[in-house]
């Protein structure tokens, strides 16, 4: 038993510390997703996991090594750490995808890479997960610098600085892309110059059944709010000492749940202070 408590406790302790990075999907917005985007009346899981698959896909499928290169990326997942993760206290990464509609309304939709780009943007920007329902009045600070101070936990965040971003680009006109508007100073940490915080992926191959498509990836403040209200909630669990008899019996202590809070209080904090 006391191998197996041990075994438990390294498990929860430890996963931030030696994973390389976390790509989070939040269940409500993929749920979301299906019903606004994807027009889908009784949704699935079978739903659900096709538009993780797509976003997915949509990442990790070939992309050229360099531009106007003819030969394929072959470490993505290399390349993906090297470029998002600069930092080992930092490994929280989110996933946008821009478009993504039902067949029936691909039919008949059409469009540029200035608006996917500009949406996409401004999708980070204010930490929407889909285009629809965007914040169109949140702006990054005025003075072309990340806010001074440090954010209290309990003040909304409504614009959301990044560490680092990667976009995706696949399909017609690929090299016209404009991503000037990703390098903007604004939207990152001032611990990190723009030039080594932000970086692209291109292939003219189009993506399903989509002419031009692009995905974000994005190290950044998204996870903040959520996850603080996670382990909000598990507290008042724990106080209530809700389901605690069902762990103590195979060997995990309140101090387990201790360690535990206190280590995603900490990744909270610090994506909070960027």
């Amino acid at each position: 038993m006391d191998s197996i408590h041990t075994s438990v406790k390294n498990k929860v302790l430890e996963t931030i510390g030696h994973m390389d990075a976390l790509l989070v999907h939040e269940n409500d917005a993929v749920h979301k997703i299906c019903a606004k985007l994807m027009d889908i009346k009784h949704i699935s899981f079978k739903d659900i996991n096709q538009v993780l698959a797509h976003q997915l896909g949509n990442v990790f499928q070939p992309t050229y090594s360099l531009e106007g290169s003819c030969h394929y990326r072959r470490n993505p997942l290399g390349d993906l750490m090297e470029h998002l993760v600069p930092h080992p206290e930092f490994k929280m990464l989110g996933v946008r995808n821009i478009p993504q509609l039902s067949e029936n309304s691909l039919a008949y939709s059409s469009f540029t890479w200035a608006g996917l780009l500009k949406h996409l943007r401004q999708m980070l920007i204010c930490n929407a997960k889909m285009e629809e329902g965007i914040d169109w009045q949140v702006q990054p600070p005025s003075s072309g610098l990340p806010t001074l101070g440090k954010m209290s936990l309990n003040k909304e965040l409504r614009f959301n600085t990044s560490i680092a971003n990667l976009v995706i680009l696949r399909g017609k006109d690929v090299h016209s892309a404009d991503l000037g508007g990703f390098k903007d100073p604004a939207l990152y940490t001032s611990w990190l110059e723009p030039v080594n915080a932000f970086s692209v992926w291109k292939t003219q191959r189009a993506f399903s059944k989509y002419e031009k498509s692009a995905a974000l990836v994005s190290n950044s403040q998204f996870l903040v709010k959520p996850l603080d209200m996670v382990v909000g909630k598990a507290w008042n669990m724990f106080a209530s000492k809700a389901y605690i008899h069902q762990y103590t019996k195979f060997g995990i202590e309140e101090e387990d749940f201790l360690d535990s809070f206190t280590l995603l209080e900490q990744v909270v904090a610090s994506y909070c202070n960027l």
